[in-house]
């Protein structure tokens, strides 16, 4: 199968990262195909930044060649599933909603790490956009900007670590959501050391990806996510219309 891999921020070493840790977890028969937007922020750590990589992410689907046959969306905040899911009839799987799914079925309750503090509202909305808010017990942030994971030293590392430990203690949970894919990297070394189970939404994501294909299951046509409808476009996104 063909997966399209999305990184939706333009950071050409994470999306390489989340590559690797996408492939890592593959079946054999599995093609990673990774792509960024053509244009957009860095990193994505803002409401605002966030709008503009959700209209990247259409980007990349509208445009993918080959034709992928499921598509993840490797970015916590899941911009522009809804988007990408109207454009391509491939099951569409964002990170966040795949790992917030598979803690669940690992604990009763579990915690989300993830980086800068202000996102955490990013994170709360999706809880209860999937109607898993209560089994989330926390969502802490670190304040580790997102590109200095590119270069995950024991520092950083150690921070997280830390992060962790205090959720796991202090939410009473069983479980850690890591709740940025460029933590990806860091989901073993983390488990290995916190003795719970460690939830990246990139591997998850791959492997739900993987078995929607096997079961032959496509995104519904039917209702809101139906093809867009046709009519003229301008300017930059012209190339975008159906």
């Amino acid at each position: 199968m063909n997966l399209l891999l999305i990184n939706p921020n333009t950071s050409t070493a994470m999306t390489q990262a989340i590559a690797e840790a996408a492939r890592a977890v593959a079946a054999p028969g599995t093609r990673v195909h990774a792509v960024q937007p053509s244009f957009g922020p860095e990193s994505i750590e803002s409401h605002f930044e966030e709008t503009i990589a959700a209209a990247g992410v259409a980007e990349q689907v509208r445009l993918a060649n080959p034709r992928p046959d499921a598509v993840v969306i490797a970015c916590f905040g899941d911009p522009g599933l809804d988007a990408a899911r109207e454009a391509t009839d491939a099951p569409v799987i964002g990170i966040a909603e795949a790992a917030f799914h598979a803690a669940s079925f690992l604990c009763t309750g579990f915690s989300v790490v993830t980086t800068m503090t202000r996102t955490c509202i990013t994170a709360e909305h999706l809880l209860h956009r999937y109607g898993l808010e209560r089994r989330c017990r926390g969502v802490h942030g670190t304040d580790i900007p997102v590109l200095e994971l590119e270069q995950a030293g024991e520092a950083l590392v150690a921070r997280i670590e830390a992060a962790a430990r205090a959720a796991l203690a202090s939410d009473r949970s069983g479980a850690i959501v890591l709740g940025c894919a460029g933590m990806a990297p860091l989901c073993a070394t983390l488990s290995a050391r916190l003795g719970v189970p460690v939830i990246d939404g990139v591997s998850v994501a791959v492997k739900l990806a993987e078995s929607l294909v096997a079961l032959g299951l496509r995104t519904s046509k039917h209702g809101d996510y139906a093809p867009p409808p046709p009519k003229a476009w301008t300017g930059w996104a012209k190339p975008l219309a159906g």
